[in-house]
Formats: structure tokens, sequence, C-alpha cells
């Protein structure tokens, strides 16, 4: 049974994390899906990119991962220290890369 992320993580002590996401309804990620016959293999590369993306802007420590066909495996490392230790300009650059504006977004 799952728990509560608030029970598992101390937000204030650094620690290493197996963490899992998996696909739902025999949906399919990577790889040729069995069911139709679709490939799906082009995910891959988008999902290793992203990942290693993310990591870089929030800080953590991506030690290990791997895509499957329907889950991923990542093992990664935080540290709250390196955060704490930003600026007020280090947290806007690493918003902007995560959200960047788009012609037109005042219009929205």
């Amino acid at each position: 049974m799952t728990s509560a992320r608030s029970l598992l993580v101390d937000p204030d002590a650094p620690g290493f994390y197996h963490c899992i996401s998996r696909c739902v309804r025999r949906a399919w990620l990577c790889g040729v899906d069995p069911y139709n016959g679709t490939s799906y293999e082009h995910r891959r590369a988008w999902v290793e990119q992203r990942l290693l993306e993310l990591a870089e802007i929030f800080a953590v420590g991506v030690y290990a991962y791997a895509v499957m066909s329907n889950h991923v495996h990542v093992v990664l490392r935080i540290n709250p220290l390196t955060a704490a230790a930003w600026t007020n300009d280090d947290v806007a650059i690493r918003w902007v890369r995560l959200f960047p504006a788009t012609p037109g977004w005042r219009n929205r």
C-alpha cells in the first residue's frame, strides 16, 4: 500500500530514493505495444531527456534510471542544502526554465 510522501521523505535531510512510476490500463510507454502493434520507442528518449532536465532544475541527483515498456525506475538523491543556497535570481532562472514564457502569454 502507498504512503503519503510527507511520511516517507524528510524535506530537511539529504537522502536517496528509489521511485517507480507505472502506466495504467495497459498503456504502453516505450517499445511495441503487444495489443495494437504500435511502436512507442521514440518516447524513451523523450522521457530520458525530460528526467535529466527536471533533475537539473530541481537540484536532484539522478544516480540511476531505467525507462521500461510500461514503467520508469529512478534512483534519486535530494540534498536540501543545495536548494537552500540558491539566490532569488537562481530560483527565478529555474522557474523560467520550467515555465518558459510563450508569445501571447499575457493574453491568457
